[in-house]
């Protein structure tokens, strides 16, 4: 097949294990925009979080963030706007809230609305992990009120010991409706709108392409890459990724610290051009 457009994973994908995207990774990357196949970022992160790494790469396409919750493109300002988004219920997002208040009180919750991070306390633990990866910062909020002005939530997400984190995913899974709950990482638990997805935001981009599913390509390395790995044409999953990621894949590549990326662009995208 020949890829008219690549659809990419950030983290355990795109970067490495020290969350850096590596030289030749980036110019990899740069040779197939150059040749003129989009290069697109699809991650469960904020808008916040990615487009840096839009800038590093010097690439001007679409994002899908929160797992395909939010699409933004660039406006004729240069400016990030969303063209499809997908939130959480104000009834769920309350029920969700309270789950975790009254039961995992020591686990540390994040509202996603937009490109804002609402937490209860900026000082918590895991929220500086996570601030220090992201690199944007959250700002203090009191759900309650945030509930009562309806705002709209893209994402929730919970992090905590991998222990309570498994406990919560079930508990979750056995009281909620119309969510999608996975979890990223062993102590990140992450909470959508089940409508939401990775393959569903990349259909609204290639309709804007004007290209099929048979001319992608996906690349991933966790369990909310695997829809999207079924859907393209060619999916491939990372080293790094469990056993179960890598059934859906067509491929498997090297790991993320082994510039994965860059060998299946290489493979299938660059060597194609030639």
């Amino acid at each position: 097949m020949t890829v008219k457009a690549v659809f990419s994973d950030v983290d355990g994908t795109l970067l490495n294990s020290d969350h850096k995207i590596t030289s030749l990774t980036k110019r990899a990357i740069q040779k197939v925009v150059k040749s003129g196949v989009p290069f697109v970022l699809v991650t469960a992160r904020m808008p916040g979080g990615v487009v840096s790494l839009q800038e590093e790469l010097a690439i001007h396409s679409p994002i899908i963030c929160y797992s395909g919750a939010l699409v933004l493109e660039e406006n004729s300002e240069g400016n990030m706007t969303p063209i499809h988004s997908t939130s959480l219920s104000r009834q769920e997002t309350g029920k969700i809230l309270g789950i975790v208040n009254d039961r995992y009180p020591t686990i540390s919750i994040s509202l996603y609305s937009y490109n804002e991070w609402l937490v209860r306390d900026t000082r918590d633990a895991w929220v500086t992990q996570e601030q220090e990866i992201i690199h944007t910062s959250p700002t203090k909020a009191d759900f309650a009120a945030y509930l009562e002005n309806n705002q709209q939530t893209h994402k929730i997400l919970c992090m905590g010991n991998s222990r309570e984190i498994n406990d919560l995913e079930q508990t979750l899974k056995n009281e909620t409706t119309g969510v999608s709950i996975y979890k990223s990482k062993e102590t990140y638990l992450e909470i959508m709108d089940s409508s939401a997805s990775k393959s569903q935001a990349i259909q609204i981009i290639l309709q804007r392409l004007g290209l099929s599913r048979e001319e992608i390509m996906a690349i991933g390395d966790n369990f909310n890459d695997i829809d999207m790995l079924s859907f393209a044409g060619l999916g491939i999953a990372m080293a790094n990724a469990p056993d179960e990621v890598k059934r859906y894949a067509d491929d498997v590549t090297l790991s993320n610290d082994k510039d994965g990326l860059k060998y299946s662009l290489e493979k299938y995208v660059i060597a194609s051009e030639q």
